[in-house]
């Protein structure tokens, strides 16, 4: 058992022993700072069984504490507040038990819960943006935090890889292309096909203009455009199989592929599984003809097919066009229908931007309506979309940051800062080139990850670089300070890091605070694999960061006469430099070992 647990059935026995109570569960909280103190038991909840005052109950339940365990060195009440402090003892024990060991623990049991993670889901018109960028960090660090709480992970991808918006890239590249590749133009693949698109854009709103200027409404004109009425005739041959069409469309997907690949091992994310929707669009028609004979869904005069929502406070769904062609929402059903087939998770986790908050409760709603049990288990996390100080992006404008572009920039970025600061000293060119890339993309990953998911953010890249703050450079500066003080400490004295330490120290305030911090990352992993919440590990190995950044500046180490303090202290010092290196791992960040 933890300490926490070791309190609470040992103050559980101590109510009921001396309250002749039947208490069954009872929570301690962190002390306040400004208290002595590392647990704190709030105990107004047991006056009624006491029927004492809160301090003398508080006493009562501190001295049965301290007599009966032996983990508590002492205790102290203000007011209805009985604040814990736990014995050095069980700190240094608890810091050798996890001395030179992975914090986290790499063993899945064999029935951990089946989790799939979808994210990404980019379409093939355009090279991924800094929206992109977002939701594949996301995506990809949740899927690692539920991986290291305990759980089998999936991770997921769906390409959007046919429809209307992948037809205007083609039609544009057979318009103006002149057989532009992407070896003729040395342009990469998924940026040559949303050049394409923007060219689309572009003209299409001169023609629209054209039929305005004829006295067309702005919606005919939309309809009715020349460029509009070709895509959709190429859509329909493409869902007719056109030989000619499906070519164009199979060399022009790979090009993106292709360019995708590179930007995905860029930015260290991966999948076990990628879905096309070429090959899922016509899935879910099974769902709906089971949904008409059950009664769950309808059909109208014109043989479209709906769901009445109105009484769950939202609207009618239309599932089936009058033609017996499927929308998204038909698609979505049978995708994840098809996913549970394949893997009967315990619990899919769509990755998705809040725009499409809607579009979820009502897949959700429905599937639930149906009768899948499974439906219980989908999970939208929905995250606010990230904006730069200039504003919006727009990709049919051309005015999206591209992800590659944006991952070249950080990476520029951090080799002139980090020369600036006379970081690459004595580093080969090959070691200055990894560390300007560790660093840019590890300020990119963390200053995007720290944000809490729901928030929209604004993102700076030029303050995510920062060596100073909560950033990334800050906390691998502090983790390459540690293995700095380990290569001298084994020169200068062979410290050996896998040996255990002598106990017997007396721990200075900093030093108890630093091993609690430490204690306290299995339940912070714990809390954010259950809200799917990065945010809370980066802000945690900031934390511990910038504690050790301070231990560091006003704690003798390698300088400490005595060797048995020297030695736990450098300990400590190796235990919280892996401890910053699981935590970042968990958000797809490496640490450099020199700077």
């Amino acid at each position: 058992m933890n300490i926490e647990q070791i309190l609470q059935v040992k103050t559980i026995e101590a109510i009921n022993t001396l309250y002749g109570g039947a208490v069954d569960k009872v929570v301690f909280e962190k002390t306040n700072p400004d208290f002595k103190g590392d647990f704190t038991l709030v105990v107004f909840n047991f006056l009624k069984l006491s029927k004492k005052k809160p301090e003398v109950t508080a006493e009562g339940i501190g001295n049965y504490l301290k007599t009966n365990v032996a983990e508590v060195a002492e205790f102290n009440v203000v007011k209805g507040f009985l604040n814990i402090v736990i014995a050095d003892s069980y700190w240094l024990s608890y810091l050798n038990s996890i001395s030179n060991k992975s914090i986290i623990n790499a063993e899945l049991p064999a029935n951990a819960p089946i989790i799939m993670v979808e994210y990404s889901s980019p379409n093939t018109n355009k090279p991924l943006h800094l929206g992109h960028v977002r939701n594949n960090l996301l995506g990809y660090s949740v899927a690692e935090i539920l991986k290291a709480a305990g759980n089998k992970v999936i991770k997921t991808n769906i390409v959007n890889d046919r429809g209307i918006h992948i037809c205007k890239s083609m039609l544009a590249w057979q318009k103006w292309g002149n057989e532009e590749t992407p070896e003729s133009s040395n342009i990469k693949g998924d940026h040559l096909v949303g050049k394409y698109y923007v060219l689309f854009d572009k003209n299409y709103k001169l023609q629209i203009a054209d039929c305005k200027m004829k006295g067309m409404s702005d919606e005919d004109a939309e309809k009715n455009a020349p460029m509009m009425l070709e895509i959709k005739e190429m859509l329909l041959k493409w869902e007719m199989g056109d030989k000619e069409v499906r070519e164009l469309w199979t060399m022009m997907n790979g090009w993106v592929y292709k360019g995708f690949d590179a930007t995905y091992k860029m930015m260290g994310v991966d999948f076990d599984k990628v879905y096309y929707e070429s090959n899922t669009y016509i899935l879910g028609k099974d769902i709906i003809d089971d949904g008409l004979k059950k009664g769950v869904l309808k059909r109208r005069a014109d043989n479209s097919v709906y769901i009445d929502l109105t009484a769950d406070g939202l609207d009618e769904k239309t599932l089936l066009r009058a033609d017996g062609t499927s929308l998204y929402m038909t698609q979505d059903l049978g995708t994840a229908a098809q996913r549970y087939k394949e893997s009967h998770f315990n619990k899919l986790i769509f990755t998705v931007g809040n725009e499409q908050d809607y579009h979820f409760k009502v897949l959700f709603l429905i599937l639930n309506k149906l009768g899948y049990d499974w439906a219980k288990g989908l999970f939208h996390l929905s995250y606010g979309m990230v904006e730069l100080p200039e504003g919006k992006m727009k990709s049919r404008e051309g005015t999206v940051v591209d992800a590659d572009d944006l991952m070249a920039g950080m990476i520029n970025t951090a080799a002139v800062t980090t020369k600036e600061l006379g970081k690459v000293e004595n580093l080969t060119e090959e070691e200055a080139n990894y560390l300007y890339k560790t660093i840019g993309l590890g300020a990119l990953k963390y200053f995007i990850l720290k944000v809490d998911p729901k928030k929209k953010m604004l993102f700076n890249p030029a303050e995510s670089i920062d060596f100073n703050g909560n950033t990334a450079p800050f906390i691998m500066f502090n983790y390459v300070r540690v293995q700095a003080l380990l290569r001298k400490a084994k020169d200068s004295t062979g410290f050996n890091p896998t040996a255990e330490f002598n106990n017997t120290a007396v721990l200075l305030p900093k030093e108890k605070e630093l091993i609690i911090k430490l204690y306290s990352f299995t339940p912070t992993l714990s809390q954010a694999a259950t809200e799917f919440s990065p945010a809370l590990i980066a802000n945690y190995v900031y934390d511990l960061a910038k504690e050790y950044s301070q231990y560091y500046h006003d704690t003798p180490i390698l300088k400490e006469e005595n060797l048995e303090v020297m030695c736990f202290r450098l300990h400590l010092s190796n235990t919280i430099g892996a401890a910053i290196k699981s935590a970042m791992k968990l958000l797809g960040i490496e640490v450099p070992e020199r700077m």
